[in-house]
């Protein structure tokens, strides 16, 4: 049977102190690979270990006794056409030959992830290794029941046709440019709800505050006159008792006196050469002094008191006080820079108003763009569930459900428009004639579920979605020729993808292509598991085993050899 192109492949893992292992060091090839052992052999170790690659939590407990750290690092060829561009976002060395992903758990509990030896957040592991492998437990069975699940699927299949392979993208950025201007959206209302309770308050607080028609620095030009207007009787009469000293008349003031002092020393300036500079100081003085008394005199003018006038003061200032006292401020610079913020702010909330009713237009017209996708994505997928049923039925039918019966049941999410699309989804499904269709999840025995899950994988494989695909005992329920044919779907899907199951079942393990074996051994300090490949000769007895059990009788060997193809 011809395999799919080499390059996508698992092709070695490494484990080092997991659990039971020592050191595991293997390599992989291409095609269907079969895992068998005995129940604890460990077999859920290494799906364990593969699980850190995978993004899942760590636990110190899983390390070996006795040993610091473990270690596990498994190498592909990096085919997935979106890894070059994510290596390149991410500063990750690139390399077109293979892709090595590590993760190391440290005994404190504490865990590092490594791609191409380049240290990583974990979730840049997780993405990167979801496009390399895909493990499907028992647990995944599950799914079925989960309606994301089934969407995805569905919009897997669907992205394969060509005229349909963008309305998914298109959906999910228009549903986020839609979120976003809805959260705008939102945000403003609630911020104009808040403004509206504060703008009565605004308003009514700025009129007060315009109705004083304040000026800059009023209020300390206004104290500095109330100031002079209070007192202006005793400043006059110490004005007046100023410029009586300085000059009073023919009794002689200290300017009077001065011009004497300077004449005199003028006298014996001939006589006394130093009483000629003296001479020239009193007389600076005396000019000084003489310039300064007319300025006092001027003064004495000017202060009068004006009761009228410091009435209106007093009740402008009280005014003032009054406002600034209510707003806990203390000049009227600050009652003014408070007008302003008022003002602001209703001029924002009018801005608002305005923005509100584009972001309003906005996103309805975006909601519009979004539901008319929505429409699309509906029918493209509605198109695409026919195709994929038949698929599906086909397939079942080749495992072993000859009267197998599915339907994707589509109704309009009762939420409306959803990051998923606008669609409720339900698989249907019937095993056997005159039973009506059920959901899968209600009336699906263990054995249909795992056989349908199979169908699903297959069908994506050949897609290309899993370049790598492990099934852990997927077989759990089926045995017999359901087995056999389950094992012929795997060893096809392997045409398209390499295909690892962990299966107890010997149809299953004997149309591998490949096959290892899981054991464990125990010494006299602990308890060991290793996975080894086997020979023609090693597979005929564990096939053998699987058929007969722990004493392997020769009709066993027989019939194991006749599975192979070996007869």
């Amino acid at each position: 049977m011809p395999l799919y192109h080499p390059d996508y492949v698992l092709y070695h893992l490494y484990i080092s102190h997991y659990a039971l292992i020592d050191t595991l060091d293997i390599d992989w090839q291409a095609g269907f690979t079969a895992i068998t052992g005995e129940t604890g052999a460990g077999k859920s170790i290494i799906l364990g270990a593969i699980g850190l690659l995978m993004g899942q939590r760590a636990d110190a407990k899983a390390i070996r006794t006795g040993e610091k750290k473990c270690v596990v690092e498994a190498a592909f060829k990096p085919t997935h056409p979106a890894l070059p561009a994510f290596c390149e976002a991410n500063d990750i060395d690139f390399d077109t030959d293979e892709i090595i992903l590590r993760r190391e758990v440290m005994i404190s509990g504490k865990s590092r992830a490594f791609i191409n030896d380049c240290p990583v957040k974990l979730t840049d592991l997780k993405e990167v290794s979801q496009m390399l492998l895909d493990v499907h437990s028992q647990h995944q069975n599950l799914l079925l029941r989960d309606e994301r699940f089934l969407l995805d699927t569905l919009d897997g299949y669907l992205q394969a046709a060509p005229d349909a392979a963008n309305v998914v993208g298109q959906y999910h950025d228009l549903y986020k440019e839609w979120q976003q201007t809805y959260k705008k959206l939102q945000a403003l209302r609630r911020s104009l709800m808040d403004n509206d309770k504060n703008s009565d308050y605004l308003s009514y607080q700025l009129e007060q505050v315009e109705s004083l028609n304040l000026q800059p620095a009023e209020q300390q030009e206004l104290e500095q006159e109330q100031e002079l207007l209070s007192h202006s009787e005793e400043i006059k009469e110490h004005l007046y008792q100023a410029a009586g000293l300085l000059d009073q008349g023919e009794s002689g003031g200290v300017i009077r006196q001065l011009r004497g002092a300077a004449d005199a020393l003028s006298r014996i300036a001939s006589h006394y050469q130093q009483a000629d500079s003296w001479a020239d100081r009193l007389t600076s003085a005396r000019i000084e002094l003489d310039d300064l008394y007319q300025e006092i005199v001027r003064g004495t003018d000017q202060v009068d008191y004006d009761p009228q006038r410091l009435a209106f003061i007093e009740d402008r200032l009280g005014r003032i006080y009054d406002l600034e006292q209510k707003h806990h401020v203390t000049t009227s610079d600050e009652l003014l820079a408070l007008r302003d913020e008022w003002q602001a702010a209703l001029t924002q909330s009018s801005d608002m108003a305005e923005t509100l009713a584009r972001l309003e237009n906005q996103e309805a017209l975006s909601k519009q763009q979004l539901t008319e996708c929505a429409a699309r994505l509906t029918a493209k997928r509605q198109e695409a569930a026919a195709a994929l049923t038949l698929e599906l039925t086909s397939l079942l039918r080749e495992l072993g459900m000859p009267h197998v019966q599915l339907s994707f049941h589509f109704e309009p999410a009762s939420e409306g428009l959803r990051p998923t699309g606008a669609d409720s989804l339900t698989l249907l499904f019937s095993a056997n004639k005159n039973i009506p269709l059920r959901d899968v999840s209600t009336i699906a025995s263990g054995g249909e579920i795992a056989r349908l899950m199979l169908a699903l994988k297959s069908i994506a494989c050949r897609r290309g979605h899993f370049p790598t695909i492990i099934f852990d005992e997927i077989d759990t329920g089926v045995s017999g020729m359901m087995a056999e044919s389950m094992a012929r779907v795997m060893l096809q899907m392997s045409t398209d993808c390499q295909v690892i199951c962990i299966t107890h079942l010997p149809q299953i393990a004997a149309l591998g292509l490949h096959h290892y074996k899981v054991y464990k051994e125990e010494d006299e300090t602990a308890t060991h598991s290793h996975l080894v490949p086997l020979s023609s000769d090693e597979r005929v007895e564990e096939i053998a085993h699987l058929l007969s059990g722990v004493d392997v009788t020769e009709a066993a060997l027989a019939n194991a050899r006749h599975l192979l193809g070996y007869t």
